[in-house]
């Protein structure tokens, strides 16, 4: 049975007309890539708006995450105005060159936004995109990606309708985003964010991210986030495909469950600095996506042994030296290693020491705790 979602801000985001006419111009915006904490994993089915629409990219159960800073995309948007037709024109570049494998991904994107943004149609395009991280490192870039691109839109949008306030731009370009990479909605702004509704949490939404509401402790207003680069081929298994494949998961209701008090605990956490409870729920969580990966039908696994090794090696590390440091997945091999900025010189050794020899090539990035997206001109 179908679901109807009640909630105005759908409408809301369809403007009824613009103020303005801008003939040419172009933007720029880098926006970061981030680390959920507890993990989005699964979309809702048969959700329709007020207006009969089926909404897409609902998440099955909320998620919270970190906000990265160096890890980030840079997109250039040009746009002149041309003969209104029913296609969308855009050129793609990917570090200056055309990329015509991106641009099916792109055109999706535009056929879900269209409703939200009409003058997409009466504009040429040139979208010129980069990442400050290396290609193909195993790092997911549709996050930062397609909300680097929805912040663009976004400008655009708000030159055409300078009354736009600030709480609105962000909302929307957080809720296009989410329909380009459901994730990339926590990419927008925040160092802490929080997407899905959530009864603990104010103002959230299954439509956008939010900031975390609450007050932040002071130790993770520096926090680290150092990524270990296990494997940097691509993954075996899409995302959209993993997400599918919950719907008839025989754990997916009580994981929907987790999900849903582990973000109550750790607001908490991350409100008084607990830094224990924070490790427990942090590495659980990457455990729990992980172990829905190998019990969904069919199954697969994306960790691989120097995964486990790193793991193992961080637990007889901490165990040993009494400092806090954790480990987080994504949907891939690769080791997100979460620590406090006042251990970093001891926890970086450690990296050199011991884990740098499971990495790919000997890669890893040092990253840290980021606010969001950035207006570059």
């Amino acid at each position: 049975m179908s679901k109807i979602i009640t909630m105005l801000e759908i409408a809301d985001f369809i403007p009824s007309k613009y103020s303005k006419l801008i003939a040419q111009g172009s933007f720029q915006w880098s926006a970061p890539s981030n680390i959920a904490l507890v993990k989005y994993w699964g979309k809702k089915e048969n959700e329709v708006s007020q207006n009969g629409k089926l909404a897409e990219q609902i998440p099955a159960n909320q998620s919270i995450s970190l906000t990265l800073n160096h890890c980030k995309t840079i997109t250039k948007l040009t746009f002149s105005l041309k003969e209104e037709t029913d296609a969308f024109s855009f050129d793609l570049l990917f570090e200056g060159k055309p990329k015509e494998d991106f641009k099916p991904k792109i055109q999706k994107f535009f056929e879900r936004i269209e409703n939200y943004l009409p003058f997409l149609k009466s504009y040429h395009f040139i979208i010129d995109t980069e990442n400050t991280f290396p290609h193909s490192s195993g790092i997911a870039s549709s996050a930062s990606g397609m909300a680097a691109l929805a912040m663009n839109l976004m400008s655009l949008e708000k030159a055409l309708c300078p009354e736009m306030t600030d709480e609105y731009f962000y909302k929307k370009a957080s809720f296009l985003a989410r329909l380009g990479s459901g994730s990339a909605c926590r990419s927008v702004r925040g160092s802490v964010v929080v997407w899905g509704e959530h009864a603990d949490t104010k103002g959230s939404s299954n439509l956008y991210g939010v900031a975390f509401p609450n007050k932040i402790n002071a130790i993770f207003g520096t926090f680290q986030d150092t990524i270990l680069l296990v494997d940097k081929g691509e993954k075996q298994v899409s995302s959209t495909v993993g997400h599918n494949l919950m719907h008839n998961h025989p754990f997916a209701e009580q994981r929907f469950l987790q999900a849903h008090h582990n973000l109550s605990a750790i607001s908490h956490v991350i409100e008084n600095g607990d830094l224990e409870q924070f490790i427990s729920i942090v590495e659980s969580e990457a455990l729990t996506l992980h172990a829905m990966m190998m019990t969904s039908n069919p199954y697969f696994i994306l960790m691989k042994p120097n995964t486990l090794e790193i793991i193992n090696r961080i637990w007889k590390f901490r165990n040993e030296h009494k400092i806090p440091i954790c480990f987080t997945l994504d949907a891939g091999a690769n080791v997100h290693v979460l620590y406090p900025e006042n251990v970093r010189v001891a926890v970086l050794q450690f990296i050199k020491d011991e884990l740098v020899g499971f990495c790919q090539n000997g890669q890893y990035i040092c990253d840290e705790i980021g606010d969001g997206s950035v207006k570059l001109m």
